[in-house]
């Protein structure tokens, strides 16, 4: 989505001691949806304003030059590519990619600008691009995950920016680790609960795993997206652009309910001391707090109750095609994984060993 910046102001500062860039518009809902829905942006009490990050996507996409943010990594590419990488931000937002994508297609471009120097990166061809990819490997010993999302990096500018199709195909893709989604059971769901004293921070995970939420859904949902009378929840502009109705879990309706009496929230359902949507550091040290006190040691981040809450609703008996639709799966083979990974499933299985003796 390109960012109509004609009806906002914009203004260099510092919140908090960190660098930021404060947004001034007329109080209008209109303009203030659109620019949530373009940015990451968080509302400041004192300053009465909106803000963001001071970081390149931001820059380019307000019309604020470059040369005060990310010095030391844009000083380490040599002018001669400072137009490219600049074509490759202005093209990831105006194709409407998430701030978060922008940084991650950002980091992993920028080793190749900075690696080949004065050497124009237009003028690389793909066996240029072979020995840069086996430099990674070898030389940087980037794992397998941070190498396909270098090469997604690399395929946008020359097949996307530089519209060279199927520019790339000619470099394979290493194989990914078949590493399965790590989930709690639900005797360490209830532990999880029965240690979380705070109410704000026991709806928060009760919701995370009722509804199966990522962390970024739990933190922008909004009042008025719930529904307490048909149950139902919207979970508005979520991953991909897509937004899609769960089920609001009736036992959580009660907690829900005093938790709104308590906190009055205005917008998001759970805001900042400031206002604001929550964040998703402090929702991430919520469950692990959490998770520190009922003493569970499993490596479980707090998508871990993601994962649990479709492994469950797969034990219950769930469709696995509802299932898809509660995650939000653009495809199914992605929600498919849940069948390897469900104890019930497993512990059903009848060793031909137990059936011998």
């Amino acid at each position: 989505m390109d960012f109509d910046k004609s009806s906002y102001n914009f203004q260099l500062g510092t919140h908090k001691g960190k660098p930021v860039i404060w947004i001034f518009f007329p109080n209008n809902q209109q303009l203030r949806d659109y620019l949530k829905q373009s940015v990451v942006a968080h509302w400041s009490q004192t300053k009465k304003a909106w803000y963001v990050r001071d970081v390149k996507q931001y820059r380019l996409m307000f019309g604020i030059a470059l040369s005060q943010v990310g010095m030391s990594a844009l000083h380490a590419i040599h002018p001669v590519n400072q137009e490219a990488y600049k074509r490759f931000i202005e093209e990831l937002v105006l194709r409407g990619y998430s701030p978060n994508t922008i940084k991650t297609y950002s980091n992993e471009f920028i080793p190749l600008l900075q690696l080949i120097k004065s050497r124009w990166v237009d003028s690389l061809r793909v066996d240029d691009l072979k020995r840069y990819m086996l430099y990674c490997i070898h030389q940087c010993r980037l794992s397998e995950n941070q190498l396909h999302s270098r090469l997604n990096a690399l395929k946008f500018y020359f097949e996307k920016v530089l519209k060279r199709d199927r520019f790339l195909m000619d470099i394979p893709r290493p194989k990914k680790p078949n590493l399965l989604p790590k989930a709690l059971n639900t005797e360490e769901i209830k532990q999880l609960f029965e240690v979380t004293d705070n109410l704000k921070h026991q709806v928060i995970l009760q919701l995370c795993y009722g509804m199966g939420l990522r962390v970024s859904e739990i933190a922008h949902l909004k009042v008025r997206d719930i529904d307490s009378t048909t149950m139902m929840v919207l979970i508005s502009q979520s991953k991909g652009k897509k937004d899609r109705y769960v089920r609001l879990p009736e036992s959580a309706l009660l907690d829900l309910r005093k938790y709104y009496i308590q906190y009055r929230p205005k917008e998001f359902l759970f805001e900042g001391q400031y206002g604001g949507a929550y964040t998703t550091r402090s929702i991430q040290a919520i469950f692990k707090n959490a998770m520190r006190k009922a003493g569970i040691q499993k490596p479980v981040g707090i998508h871990g109750l993601r994962h649990s809450y479709a492994t469950h609703l797969l034990e219950y008996g769930t469709d696995i095609s509802l299932i898809q639709k509660l995650l939000g799966h653009r495809d199914l083979k992605t929600t498919m994984i849940y069948t390897h990974i469900s104890p019930h499933s497993i512990a059903k299985v009848v060793s031909p060993l137990d059936r011998l003796l």
